[in-house]
């Protein structure tokens, strides 16, 4: 018999690192600050002291996770190419 097809997992492959240089990129470490009220993103962030955290802290990965799912699925439009239209 065939197993039930699965919904693929969307953070399968996806790291921690990863998920986290994302939403800097995309939010900055304030505007991440804003929307995770956590230390290590408000208080002398790096990458590196909040993976530490993150690892350690479930509820506070989970919220990264969430975000980060969040952030992919909604894709901020980009300007159009050249700028503002020209007539």
């Amino acid at each position: 018999m065939h197993e039930p097809a699965r919904k693929p997992d969307p953070l399968h492959g996806v790291t921690l690192k990863a998920m986290v240089e994302h939403l800097v990129e995309r939010y900055g470490w304030d505007g991440l600050g804003e929307r995770i009220t956590i230390r290590c993103f408000t208080h002398d962030p790096s990458v590196t002291s909040s993976l530490k955290f993150l690892r350690k802290t479930p509820w506070a990965r989970d919220k990264v996770e969430s975000l980060y799912l969040h952030s992919v699925a909604h894709p901020r439009k980009s300007a159009a190419p050249g700028g503002a239209a020209s007539s």
